[in-house]
């Protein structure tokens, strides 16, 4: 008798298993419609869904859930921080922004609340030994606070030098805040931060992953390289913190793209420092001292510093980048160490070059990661075909992000073109409206050149087949890498 019960309790239970089951995935297909996706994404997650629950549901928690309506900080917090920059900022109408790109001003104006700011000197870096020593010198003059952020901080030679300095400098009664990536250090050990708070720094990890197979902040890492000095100068690009930027690896050196920025240019990067830095410790510093009054430093460079993630209504960096590519007449050259392009953004590049606008993809000829760079060669073939210039850097790994168009407008920053940057990660770039300036980095383009080999597209188009089903393969899985 008391089996019978026993069974029957199990069938009761596998019944109420199985409806709860069925309810969740199905509610979940049903929260998928409603969000009023592309179909191309929403359809394939409902299919998955739908004939392998369990795998699909799994790989939904970790790779599919849109976070566009969720807010890490408050709209209020928010305009309190950015409206700080906007004190020293331009009028549009009273700039010499050329007249193609004013609607980009306007666009991340609109949709980052970015602050058009000029009379900034820059200091472009394209060697990891140039910038590292400016850095550690601009660091140990530092008089209020250093505010300072990466997403990768390795325990290494240079590490430790800024590691070192950071802690004289917090001995001398100087702020210092260091903000890292959980993901990106994830090979650090805890020791070499502890050090710095024990010292008096203030460090915090940026959405920290406790349990990674367990939640999906996993997938949404902070890529941006930071640095504020006094509130008067700045570093930004895509320069991590790392021996490999010196010395390069066992096969060659890194090429990167890095600046400093003195001048009112500096209270963007600020800006964008103190909202991550609210986000992670719930500590609003919006206080005068930290923008400090700049002189102009030149009259032509005017920029504006502008942010994109995961969170937030617009894909902000994914349409600036499509609305450059579109609106270049004569040209635009492209380094990016990993090109997995959204849709508009693959479209955007055919169009200009089927419309004769000279454009030009500079990649690595080898890559660190190899199952992006096979997806990568995917999208070659549609550039080639569409007549895209391709260029592949062979002195070690190219991890540069630059994109200069039509000697008017230069691009530099943190985010690859690729759907990572564009979709997943939290990024920072520049858009620097200035002629001579997009003059100096269209002419370091064309130097990296003479480091490269050209693709050559008939032969490229004959590459074996296995090889190329290879790559289709994993072109699938582009948005995951």
């Amino acid at each position: 008798m008391l089996a019978l019960v026993h069974i029957h309790i199990q069938w009761i239970v596998g019944i109420i298993f199985i409806i709860l089951y069925c309810v969740t995935i199905l509610g979940l297909v049903l929260v998928i419609i409603t969000e009023n996706r592309n179909p191309l994404k929403t359809i394939p997650w409902v299919i998955v869904l739908l004939l392998a629950p369990g795998i699909g549901l799994l790989f939904y928690f970790f790779f599919g859930q849109d976070n566009r309506k969720q807010r890490i900080i408050s709209r209020r917090t928010y305009k309190r921080i950015m409206k700080r920059p906007q004190e020293g900022k331009l009028p549009q109408d009273a700039c010499s922004v050329p007249a193609p790109y004013q609607p980009l001003v306007t666009l991340l104006t609109n949709s980052n609340q970015s602050s058009l700011l000029y009379g900034s000197d820059i200091t472009i870096y394209t060697n990891g030994a140039d910038k590292f020593h400016d850095l550690l010198q601009e660091i140990a003059g530092a008089t209020h606070h250093i505010h300072i952020q990466y997403y990768i901080f390795c325990d290494d030679e240079i590490g430790n030098k800024v590691k070192e300095l950071l802690i004289e400098k917090a001995k001398e009664g100087v702020e210092v805040r260091v903000l890292y990536d959980d993901v990106g250090c994830w090979n650090v050990k805890d020791k070499f931060f502890k050090e710095m708070s024990g010292a008096g720094i203030e460090v915090n990890a940026f959405l920290k992953v406790a349990f990674p197979v367990f939640t999906s902040k996993v997938n949404y890492r902070n890529h941006r390289k930071i640095v504020v000095i006094d509130g008067k100068v700045g570093f930004m690009g895509g320069m991590n913190i790392a021996d490999r930027y010196t010395k390069g690896t066992s096969w060659g050196t890194w090429r990167d793209t890095h600046f400093k920025i003195i001048g009112k240019g500096v209270h963007g990067l600020q800006a964008a420092f103190l909202i991550d830095w609210y986000v992670v410790s719930k500590k609003l510093l919006n206080d005068k001292i930290y923008y400090p009054p700049l002189p102009v430093y030149s009259d032509d460079n005017i920029m504006q510093i502008c942010t994109s993630g995961p969170v937030g209504q617009w894909r902000t960096l994914l349409q600036a980048a499509i609305f450059t590519v579109a609106n270049a007449k004569k040209y635009v050259f492209i380094q990016t160490p990993y090109f997995l392009p959204t849709e508009g953004l693959n479209q955007a590049l055919q169009i200009a070059a089927l419309g004769g606008v000279d454009v030009r993809l500079m990649l690595p000829k080898r890559s660190d990661t190899r199952t992006a760079n096979m997806a990568t060669h995917s999208f070659i073939d549609e550039m080639v075909k569409a007549g895209v210039k391709v260029y592949f850097y062979k002195p070690g790994f190219l991890h540069s992000k630059l994109m200069v168009a039509d000697d008017e407008l230069t691009c530099i920053g943190s985010a690859n073109m690729d759907f990572r940057s564009f979709e997943h990660n939290f990024e920072i770039n520049a858009f620097v409206y200035q002629p001579s300036f997009a003059l100096q980095m269209k002419k370091v383009f064309l130097h990296d050149m003479h480091s490269c080999e050209r693709l050559v597209p008939s032969r490229w188009l004959k590459r074996p087949i296995k090889q190329r089903i290879a790559e289709s393969f994993m072109r699938l899985f582009s948005p995951l890498l």
